[in-house]
């Protein structure tokens, strides 16, 4: 499907202010530059716009190379519509020949099927073949053919660029605070609930545990403190994430004990939550001992819940 085709569905009757990317995480710092979008659409009574790229370039461009993301795709649009209140959000395939396009083809069907009257781009922002399209180029372009190009500074927290490899950075360190904090929500990952070997019901401690893509961005292996969300509320839950090494296995999970929940979700969807890390993967000697430390994880877990209330 061409990139003409696609966009073609969405021809906005007035003018846009448009700006591009992924925007995986949907983070302070694409909030930054979306607010900023919707600033300068304001004053110049234009309609702001997001164009958002999936799959991510990287995927198309180096196949090899596994690109944990933040978000899916629907969690991305879903949080572009919370949080960016923009009246135009148009997802775009990245595709072999999209990556081939000259920064003026790709400008010519923004101002064709978007009716695009400006962009505004972060500082490091390149597009087409082989990132030909820098701000520079775009800036040349816009004199030539009538639309503007604004610049805006990457949003910083105590002197940090936050970007989402920082993001990724800190949650394969298990650093919840600080994915948190440059996130501006906490770190969530969702997933359907499968009927497994029963092995955490037979120890006294059930889990849920969740199909969750390889492409999907997680948190260092351990034991977390973490709210889960089911279909009927919100329960504190400790999240185990690893390969169960006490028994000699080695596909990783993200298995989750609901506190103080006696219900059946098995096939649903569940929503988890993280606040902060307990302590790393161990392979403990005997099924007792685990059982033993699980019952300190789940007290500990008790503890960071009633701090964050």
């Amino acid at each position: 499907m061409s990139a003409s085709y696609e966009l073609a569905r969405y021809r906005p009757e007035s003018p846009t202010l448009l700006t591009l990317g992924v925007f995986d995480g949907v983070h302070r710092g694409h909030l930054y530059l979306i607010d900023t979008l919707r600033a300068h659409a304001r004053t110049r009574g234009l309609l702001p716009g997001i164009v958002t790229f999936t799959p991510h370039p990287m995927e198309v461009l180096h196949p090899c190379l596994r690109l944990p993301l933040l978000t899916s795709l629907e969690e991305r649009l879903q949080l572009l519509k919370e949080k960016a209140e923009t009246a135009l959000i148009a997802p775009l395939t990245f595709t072999r020949e999209l990556s081939e396009y000259s920064p003026d083809e790709f400008v010519q069907v923004l101002l064709e099927h978007l009716n695009m009257a400006g962009l505004v781009l972060g500082p490091d922002f390149g597009m087409g073949k082989d990132r030909a399209g820098t701000v520079r180029t775009l800036e040349r372009l816009g004199s030539d053919r009538g639309f503007s190009v604004e610049v805006v500074p990457p949003y910083r927290i105590g002197g940090e660029i936050v970007s989402s490899t920082a993001i990724r950075e800190a949650l394969s360190q298990g650093d919840l605070k600080k994915a948190a904090c440059m996130l501006g929500r906490r770190f969530s990952v969702s997933g359907t609930v499968i009927s497994t070997s029963r092995r955490g019901a037979s120890l006294g401690y059930p889990t849920a545990n969740l199909i969750i893509g390889p492409e999907r961005a997680l948190p260092r292996d351990g034991v977390y403190a973490t709210i889960a969300h089911v279909p009927n509320g919100r329960f504190g839950a400790v999240t185990n994430i690893g390969y169960r090494p006490t028994f000699g296995l080695t596909e990783r999970v993200v298995e989750t004990h609901i506190l103080d929940f006696d219900g059946h979700i098995y096939g649903t969807l569940l929503k988890i939550e993280f606040l902060a890390m307990i302590r790393g993967e161990i392979t403990f000697r005997n099924p007792e001992a685990l059982v033993a430390q699980i019952h300190l994880d789940v007290k500990a877990a008790r503890q960071v819940l009633g701090e964050y209330g």
